[in-house]
């Protein structure tokens, strides 16, 4: 069983995860049971990211919350293990040669879960390039582009027509080049893979990037097909208590300070 954590939002998920685990009937050939993957994370689109992915791969994991609005991210403990100040991250206990290892940056952890699993990441190598170069393209365009475009849309302490202009533009122009990527096919690189994990938060708030979906039709069906699927679902649910979820209505302060420094990876 995962272990108690102080919150008690963080037991809620820890039971939920281990119940699901613990149904699972247990073949004659089982593998041993490994400790859960930790999971340092709080309910943003690099956030969803992991959590999908661990859903996706059915792999056990116990939720730390890093409540980026109180600065959770700037704590000693967790720096140790992302050295640049922003979520997600994992530790986990049975990395290679059966040694713990930590891994940050949402990218980097996709890479090694799927590595780790053979899941969602392609073995073979031309087809493992073309996952490779999309999700590079959302970690260094689609995330960076919608993270400044939702700050000075929504968040800049004054409006900017130049910077809104700029980067609701550039958003516009991504979706473009994502939805003739999806023109005939069903997901990003034909199967699904770790590149639509990184891509369908970001995509999820078009609203709040200034894109209208009905111009994107291909990113829109893709949309919809990924968020149907229940592991995105369930990855896309796991919040802390209600009071420390950041209400974009409530909370304008904790949401300029996300976007100001660059959206969490």
């Amino acid at each position: 069983m995962a272990r108690k954590t102080k919150k008690k939002a963080g037991k809620k998920v820890a039971r939920k995860i281990s119940a699901r685990k613990a149904a699972r009937p247990a073949g004659k050939s089982a593998r041993p049971r490994q400790e859960p993957i930790e999971l340092y994370y709080w309910a943003t689109p690099n956030g969803w990211k992991i959590s999908i992915m661990l859903e996706e791969c059915a792999l056990p994991y116990k939720v730390h919350f890093v409540n980026i609005g109180k600065g959770d991210q700037f704590k000693p403990d967790f720096l140790k293990i992302a050295p640049n100040n922003r979520m997600p991250a994992i530790v986990d206990p049975n990395g290679p040669g059966g040694k713990p290892i930590s891994v940050f940056e949402s990218g980097a952890i996709l890479q090694y879960l799927g590595r780790k699993t053979g899941k969602f990441y392609p073995k073979e190598e031309r087809k493992r390039v073309e996952v490779d170069e999309w999700l590079f393209w959302q970690m260094g365009g689609l995330g960076p582009m919608a993270g400044q475009a939702h700050h000075f849309r929504l968040y800049a302490p004054e409006q900017v027509p130049y910077a809104i202009e700029r980067y609701t533009n550039e958003v516009r122009r991504l979706y473009g080049v994502l939805d003739r990527k999806l023109e005939g096919r069903d997901y990003i690189c034909g199967e699904y893979s770790i590149a639509d994990m990184a891509c369908v938060g970001w995509t999820r708030p078009w609203e709040r990037q200034g894109q209208n979906p009905d111009d994107f039709t291909n990113v829109k069906a893709w949309l919809a097909r990924v968020m149907a699927r229940p592991a995105v679902v369930r990855g896309m649910e796991i919040k802390p208590e209600a009071s420390e979820v950041i209400d974009a209505t409530k909370d304008k302060e904790a949401f300029k300070l996300l976007f100001q420094q660059g959206a969490p990876k």
